[in-house]
């Protein structure tokens, strides 16, 4: 028996990173030898086990046939045979194919270490092509490492073309989907994992509500770059910047996806747009199994940031609607999401990368007045006067009106948030 780190540790020590998680091959030794000594069962699909102690991964080594559409359509046979060689050969990219013996010998046999040096993202064998989820996962890869330029090889590119041309990744279950989408969105650079996608056809095909937004004008007064979909994606690299949040990086990716369903004879404008993308967005997270909290913030997103972005001109009720639209009164998280994203809306355009955005604050300080108006009180007195159920909630929003009103005008009086 002969075990080796295998895949992202070997990966991430060679290029300085920290190591989190340690997964295993094991060569030369059959489930009945593992459970022997004390590892635990853990693989449906082939043989993994949980070391005893430090709870890691340890896979046998195994070989994978296709035999089906889709990223599970594969025969697998593990056994005592199998080689390390002949292991590392089954995954996707030569950076991910590495292993180190327990003396930290380094065995490479595809040129890893080698690509990691070039920053060169490249398919370990033609069997790459078997598993539709490897597009996926090397257009997330590349948003990893677009910052130290990274690129995807030619050859591999070819090759993700190829299974998209011949409907594979129409085969791939739309959780999996997800996870890779929500895993990209968390890089460093998540608009490469759309750029990669478009680059061989797969944006197309997995997410055409994003793919549409290519080729459809804006206004170049409002908008120096005019195409929509540059737009999204400078959208989505100042969402990056702003801030963590996957939810919030989500909600700016789709903020004006309803542009792609524009008539061509109304371009450049696009009436009705943030109604349109809010549909188009629940439908998007329907087909993907979308989790309720990246859903809820991008409608809103989509409905409301052009308000945001003329908040000083809004009526106050107009405002207080939309305050009541995120739900601000028991998620004052949710205001904050939700400036963010606009924010990254308003920066991600050529030449405004840089710029201010008042309107956050204003906006922040219309919500935390409303927020501020003492609704027991007025429930009491209201109560004094036999006022109960409707009329209570009318004189609240009064009040709250009223607060906003107030900051508006202030607002206007100094010219803060234009």
């Amino acid at each position: 028996m002969q075990i080796y780190l295998v895949g992202g540790a070997v990966r991430d020590r060679l290029l300085g990173l920290p190591v989190t998680d340690r997964d295993y091959v094991v060569v030369g030794a059959t489930p009945e030898e593992m459970v022997a000594r004390g590892f635990r069962p853990v693989g449906a699909d082939f043989p993994v086990f949980l070391h005893p102690e430090t709870k890691e991964e340890y896979a046998l080594a195994r070989t994978e046939r296709k035999s089906g559409h889709g990223y599970k359509g594969f025969t697998v046979y593990a056994a005592p045979d199998v080689t390390l060689e002949e292991d590392l050969r089954r995954r996707d990219l030569t950076i991910n194919a590495m292993a180190e013996t327990p003396e930290g010998e380094l065995i490479d046999p595809f040129g890893g270490e080698r690509d990691l040096r070039d920053g060169i993202l490249r398919h370990v064998s033609p069997a790459f092509a078997e598993d539709p989820v490897r597009v996926l996962r090397v257009a997330r890869f590349a948003a990893r490492y677009a910052k130290w330029g990274f690129r995807v090889a030619h050859g591999t590119i070819k090759l993700m073309r190829g299974i998209v041309d011949a409907g594979e990744v129409d085969h791939l279950v739309p959780e999996r989907v997800w996870s890779e989408l929500e895993r990209a969105l968390g890089e460093d650079r998540p608009s490469r994992f759309f750029a990669v996608l478009r680059s061989c056809g797969a944006l197309a095909r997995l997410f055409p509500e994003i793919d549409a937004l290519y080729g459809v004008p804006q206004p170049e007064r409002h908008h120096p770059e005019i195409d929509t979909g540059v737009h999204a994606m400078l959208v989505l690299e100042q969402a990056a910047k702003l801030s963590a949040d996957t939810r919030v990086r989500f909600a700016a990716l789709l903020h004006d996806v309803g542009k792609g369903t524009t008539p061509p004879d109304e371009w450049p404008r696009h009436i009705d747009h943030e109604s349109r993308g809010a549909r188009l967005i629940v439908d998007f997270c329907a087909r993907f199994r979308v989790p309720n909290e990246y859903r809820d913030l991008a409608v809103l997103v989509a409905r409301y940031h052009a308000h945001c972005h003329r908040v000083q001109e809004l009526r106050p009720g107009t405002v207080l609607e939309v305050i009541e639209a995120l739900d601000a009164f028991r998620r004052p998280e949710r205001v904050e999401q939700f400036l963010l994203a606009c924010e990254a809306d308003a920066r991600g355009r050529t030449g405004h990368e840089d710029a201010e955005y008042p309107q956050a604050e204003l906006f922040r300080r219309a919500a935390a007045a409303a927020r501020g108006v003492d609704t027991a009180e007025i429930a009491r007195k209201a109560a004094e006067q036999g006022l109960t159920g409707p009329a209570v909630g009318e004189r609240i929003r009064a009040r709250r009106t009223e607060a906003i009103n107030a900051v508006l005008l202030d607002a206007r009086s100094t010219g803060a948030g234009s």
